[in-house]
């Protein structure tokens, strides 16, 4: 069954906006850079005959896996992997709240650590050094 040019086109679902771009800014032919500003959501949507909440969606996936920035009033902007997670702004609050959290996490770690070196020193007869 042949498809006419009269066939109306399926419009993307956010899914597979979402996907595109991935391919744009991550995949081996990548078209955008880190700091380039993807299309506006408003004239990406009327392009693709979609809702503006589509391409919302679409580009809070690629915010939600850390590969752009949404800026209000700015856009939306491929983000440098080279920067730490959640220290941008316009970063996925998500991702900030992420960052914070592993930061005391480890820092807890980290004490958690030297406490069980003294205990362990003091088990073993030696004088633990003070903190």
């Amino acid at each position: 069954m042949d498809q006419s040019p009269e066939a109306p086109k399926q419009t993307p679902t956010a899914k597979e906006i979402a996907a595109e771009y991935r391919a744009k800014i991550a995949g081996p032919d990548r078209e955008y850079d880190p700091g380039d500003q993807l299309p506006a959501a408003r004239k990406l949507a009327k392009e693709l005959g979609v809702q503006l909440m589509t391409v919302q969606s679409a580009f809070g996936q690629l915010r939600d896996e850390g590969l752009v920035l949404t800026q209000q009033g700015r856009g939306t902007f491929v983000r440098d992997p080279a920067v730490p997670l959640g220290t941008e702004p316009g970063s996925s609050p998500a991702f900030t709240a992420l960052a914070a959290e592993l930061s005391t996490i480890h820092d807890a770690l980290h004490l958690l650590g030297e406490r069980l070196d003294r205990l362990e020193r003091l088990v073993e007869g030696e004088t633990p050094s003070s903190p």
